[in-house]
């Protein structure tokens, strides 16, 4: 059953994943286009350079998700690294629980009322010619720390199961790799 579990959720986190593999080509292709327009043609559009910046926060924050799923988060692993499977599985369900869940809810609640000022005073960019709606890319700081509680526990899940000893170790190991 909580393989099932565990498998829900990496489905959600792999979609994550694609989809922040798409924006990351659509925020080359910006760059490249700004790139193209500044130095071959002397012009240059301020709505573009400032969506290559929000692409680039979307990236950012919604990759923390997959990242978490892929076991790619940093972490110090001197130490962690020579622990036996059970073990790094209880050190990262206790820090999920104890640092990564609190944490993630502590900034997703604190932040809405930042998306809700720049909401209701209709926030603009600062810069002629820059993108209106500055509402839409704040709000994705709140979701995207409650999208890594819902990674959390999918992650949390996946360490049970190794705890149980529920993947085969030659199978998956916990750095992610798929053997």
């Amino acid at each position: 059953m909580l393989l099932k579990i565990e498998n829900f959720f990496n489905k959600v986190a792999d979609f994550i994943g694609h989809l922040t593999a798409v924006l990351m080509v659509l925020m080359m292709l910006n760059v490249f286009y700004d790139v193209i327009m500044r130095y071959f043609f002397n012009t240059g559009s301020i709505a573009m350079q400032e969506m290559e910046w929000h692409l680039f926060s979307l990236v950012i924050l919604l990759g923390v998700s997959y990242s978490l799923k892929e076991d790619g988060h940093v972490r110090v692993d001197v130490i962690y690294d020579r622990l036996h499977v059970k073990k790094k599985a209880i050190i990262n369900i206790v820090g999920a629980f104890v640092f990564l869940i609190p944490f993630s809810i502590f900034i997703g609640t604190g932040s809405f009322d930042f998306v809700m000022e720049a909401y209701t005073s209709h926030e603009i960019s600062g810069d002629p010619g820059g993108l209106t709606h500055r509402w839409i890319i704040k709000a994705f700081i709140p979701a995207s720390f409650y999208l890594l509680v819902f990674t959390s526990i999918g992650f949390i899940v996946k360490n049970i199961n190794l705890y149980r000893g529920a993947h085969n170790p030659h199978q998956h190991n916990l750095e992610g790799e798929h053997k």
